[in-house]
C-alpha cells in the first residue's frame, strides 16, 4: 500500500517500540497497543471537539492488529474525527510501521468519545454534527462504513 500523508484534519503520533514495550515474543505487547492508541484516539477527540473539551472514553468501537510490531520499528499512528453526534465524537486510528519508502498498515481503530459536564452527564459539543456524513478520503472511508455498522451494537 502506498504510504498516505496525514493532514491538516488528522492527529500524527510516532513511537519507538522499546525492549520495554514488548512481550516473550519480542513484539509490542497488546496492553502497550491499547496504551498507545487510548493516547491517539484522544488526542484525536480533544483536537476535534475543540479546546473547551472535557471528555470521556465511552467505548472503543473496534481495534485490529494485523501484524506484529517488533522491537527497535517506529510505528505512525494517524487519527481522525470519523464521525459527530450532538456529544460525542467518533475518531478512527490508522497505523503504519515506518520501514523505507514505504508504510505497511499494521492497526486501526475506531472509538467514541462523550463530552460530559463536571458531574459526569452527556453535554453537547461546541459545534453541532453536520447533517451529511463527513466527506473522506481513504483510509478513512474504510473506518466510516466500520463505524455505520459498529454504532447499532450495543
Amino acid at each position: 500500500m502506498a504510504e498516505l500523508h496525514a493532514d491538516d484534519a488528522e492527529t500524527l503520533t510516532h513511537r519507538l517500540v522499546l525492549p520495554r514495550d514488548a512481550n516473550h515474543h519480542g513484539t509490542l505487547y497488546a496492553g502497550v497497543l491499547l496504551s498507545l492508541a487510548l493516547e491517539a484516539g484522544y488526542a484525536t477527540a480533544f483536537r476535534a471537539a475543540g479546546l473547551n473539551a472535557n471528555l470521556v472514553l465511552k467505548r472503543v468501537l473496534d481495534l485490529r492488529c494485523y501484524e506484529p510490531v517488533p522491537i527497535g520499528r517506529v510505528i505512525q499512528i494517524r487519527g481522525r474525527e470519523i464521525h459527530r453526534a450532538r456529544a460525542q465524537i467518533i475518531v478512527g486510528l490508522w497505523g503504519s510501521i515506518q520501514q523505507g519508502d514505504q508504510a505497511s498498515p499494521w492497526m486501526d481503530s475506531l472509538m467514541q468519545f462523550v463530552q460530559v459536564d463536571p458531574s459526569g452527564r452527556p453535554e453537547p459539543l461546541d459545534e453541532e454534527p453536520e447533517d451529511e456524513p463527513i466527506a473522506l478520503d481513504l483510509p478513512w472511508t474504510l473506518l466510516q462504513e466500520r463505524v455505520r455498522k459498529l454504532l447499532h451494537v450495543r
